[in-house]
């Protein structure tokens, strides 16, 4: 009988390092190494912007990486933007952990499904406080917080408005400039 092996951080680590994983889009999830679907133009112009618009934000407060990796107990996905703890080189030789992360957000285009059922419970169960979904079809971000018995007890779905993240209380964030994206 065949069986499945999973992968530890660090056999994850070797390949990479051994260049095995070398031009392969692809991260580790729950010790199961996964492709990852391939970014479309739309898809980088959404991220990009988001991004752009938290650093402007959150400047002083928190680092914001995009499409870096992050690493949890038997995973390493690599959200679409991560907001981290300052400072920058706290991630000098490793990456940022759960507890160095202030919320993640993915930008879910043919993702959908898989950011809002898989990358949830993964999020939720590594104890990310904070998880943003951008659907950009949709044009609305689902927010997930109050993580409760390893998954989010909390889903508001936002396409305008502002949101004050859990971290920064005092933040405002404009959702419609997250989702308000031209056609």
């Amino acid at each position: 009988m065949a069986t499945l092996t999973k992968w530890s951080i660090v056999d994850y680590h070797k390949m990479r390092d051994n260049g095995i994983l070398d031009h392969r889009r692809c991260e580790l999830i729950n010790g199961k190494i996964w492709n990852m679907a391939p970014e479309g133009e739309f898809h980088r112009f959404v991220n990009d912007r988001g991004a752009e618009y938290l650093r402007k934000v959150l400047r002083n407060k928190a680092k914001i990486f995009e499409a870096h990796p992050i690493t949890l107990t038997d995973s390493e996905p690599e959200p679409d933007i991560a907001i981290v703890k300052l400072p920058d080189t706290t991630y000098l030789k490793h990456h940022p952990y759960p507890e160095d992360i202030y919320w993640l957000i993915e930008v879910a285009d043919s993702t959908l499904t898989y950011d809002l059922e898989k990358k949830k419970k993964l999020y939720a169960k590594a104890g990310i406080r904070e998880y943003w979904v951008i659907n950009v079809i949709g044009k609305k971000m689902t927010v997930f917080r109050n993580i409760q018995e390893d998954d989010f007890f909390n889903q508001q779905t936002m396409s305008a408005g502002i949101i004050h993240p859990v971290a920064f209380p005092d933040v405002s964030v404009d959702v419609r400039i997250l989702v308000n994206i031209p056609n």
